[in-house]
């Protein structure tokens, strides 16, 4: 019954991954329109554009036409099916964006319970709620990052506050003790700190603000340093993995864009999920102890 929970979850949460990232996107390129707009009556329209795209207040809308969506339109991947991935109203063509979300949201959901490393105390209870809310925002960055290179302040900070009241309960009341505490600076230190490194040293060029936020981030939810350092280890295995075919095949070159932060995301959920197992794994086969 919890698996089915959370697999309807995970999918209403990737469609609202879906949502948010594209009304991220229509406030952020209205944002730009309106800057050096003297007239006020200009400045009011982009305010209500701004309002249209609201994820508070605006409606669920086709991203081509506009057009209001009806609740029929909404069931998440079944919906994209029968429609045969277009819009009901114009007929233009749905990005597999939609439904790869949801599913992919949903399927971490379900990893995350199934393989969650903690028991289901108080505190693994806690961690694992906060979890799910972060992988919501885990998927609203990655796609975001993919799509426009851009790692969004509006997403990572609200996950940085949530981390940072659930590593502040960690240390102070589920776990406590001065070696939690150094365990976490550490992997801050490790996840964040050579990042903002990079970025001091090549003024940007090499890496980017947004992957130091995202650093901080991933430094306090995994919380010791052996987490966050094969969390560096895979994100970097990983791209290579990505870029050097791309580089062959001549899709990529030197001065190509690629984004880091995905990159970063999935190897953080896979080191969340197995790395207490995979050192100890490690620890055993090498290091007899």
């Amino acid at each position: 019954m919890i698996i089915v929970m959370l697999l309807v979850l995970g999918l209403m949460f990737g469609s609202f991954v879906n949502a948010l990232v594209w009304r991220l996107r229509q406030q952020e390129e209205l944002g730009q329109r309106a800057e050096g707009r003297e007239r006020s009556k200009k400045k009011a329209k982009v305010a209500k554009e701004s309002r249209t795209f609201s994820i508070l207040y605006g409606r669920s809308m086709c991203t081509e036409c506009h057009h209001e969506l009806k609740p029929k339109d909404l069931v998440p991947v079944l919906s994209w099916l029968s429609l045969r991935g277009k819009c009901r109203y114009c007929h233009k063509p749905i990005s597999w964006q939609y439904p790869a979300v949801e599913l992919t949201t949903a399927g971490l959901f379900v990893a995350s319970y199934v393989w969650w490393p903690q028991a289901f105390n108080t505190a693994g209870v806690v961690n694992f709620v906060l979890w799910l809310v972060v992988l919501v925002g885990f998927m609203a960055l990655l796609v975001y990052d993919m799509r426009w290179l851009i790692l969004p302040n509006r997403i990572v900070y609200p996950l940085i506050a949530m981390a940072l009241a659930v590593s502040i309960l960690n240390v102070t009341v589920f776990h406590g003790g001065l070696s939690h505490f150094r365990d976490l600076a550490f992997a801050l230190l490790i996840a964040c700190g050579l990042f903002y490194a990079l970025f001091e040293a090549s003024k940007g060029k090499w890496i980017g603000g947004g992957d130091v936020k995202l650093g901080f981030l991933l430094g306090l939810l995994l919380a010791t340093p052996a987490l966050a350092f094969l969390t560096l280890f895979l994100s970097s295995l990983i791209g290579t993995v990505f870029i050097i075919p791309g580089m062959l095949t001549k899709k990529l070159t030197k001065t190509s864009h690629v984004p880091f932060g995905p990159f970063l995301i999935v190897a953080a959920i896979i080191i969340k999920l197995f790395g207490a197992s995979l050192i100890s794994w490690y620890r055993s086969k090498f290091l007899l102890y």
